[in-house]
């Protein structure tokens, strides 16, 4: 065995050992996205807040991520990071004059994530057998990014739906990915 592969199989090791960090997060989004569900937000300035600090707690999960990543994953979540911690604290600053245009955005951003999770899907699909859910998770995206790209109207509603939604789903694919981890802290310490 070279070097190079037991230095990998090392940090393998190392990465699948915070699985449980990626399964507490999971059941923390799905508790968000029901705390979400539960509360009546009718005033712009609270969906505005609401969105603000899931979305800087999005952004610090992405940079969580970064230690179970390759090299150019660890790019991709690095910058996801930064993108979801700015827009968050914009929308904590200024929750009046970006509620429209979160509203708008976030139909991009689901038919975005709905795509990027379509891909991971079918790009992952012969490494684990939860890419189905991947692909399920990345339809439910793209279907409601494009529902809310046609619907102007309550976009109060919508709002909140779809960050009660990305919640959840952020939170399937969290404990997903800690059961895939664990898994192969199982296999790699049985080596």
């Amino acid at each position: 065995m070279t070097t190079f592969m037991m230095e990998e199989r090392q940090v393998a090791r190392e990465a699948a050992g915070f699985w449980w960090l990626f399964l507490v997060t999971g059941i923390l989004w799905i508790l968000v996205s029901l705390i979400i569900l539960r509360f009546d937000y009718t005033s712009v300035a609270a969906i505005s807040y609401l969105f603000g600090f899931v979305a800087i707690f999005f952004g610090i999960n992405e940079f969580m991520a970064i230690g179970g990543a390759s090299t150019g994953w660890k790019i991709f979540h690095a910058l996801f990071g930064v993108i979801f911690i700015l827009v968050g604290v914009i929308a904590l600053i200024h929750p009046y004059d970006t509620f429209e245009t979160l509203a708008g955005l976030m139909s991009f951003f689901l038919i975005f994530l709905g795509i990027f999770n379509l891909v991971l899907a079918f790009a992952t699909k012969s490494e684990h057998d939860f890419w189905r859910v991947t692909l399920i998770v990345g339809i439910v995206q793209l279907l409601l990014g494009f529902w809310a790209a046609g619907y102007f109207g309550r976009e109060e509603f919508l709002l909140v739906i779809f960050v009660a939604a990305m919640c959840l789903m952020r939170g399937i694919t969290e404990i997903i990915f800690a059961f895939k981890l664990h898994g192969l802290k199982k296999a790699l310490d049985a080596s």
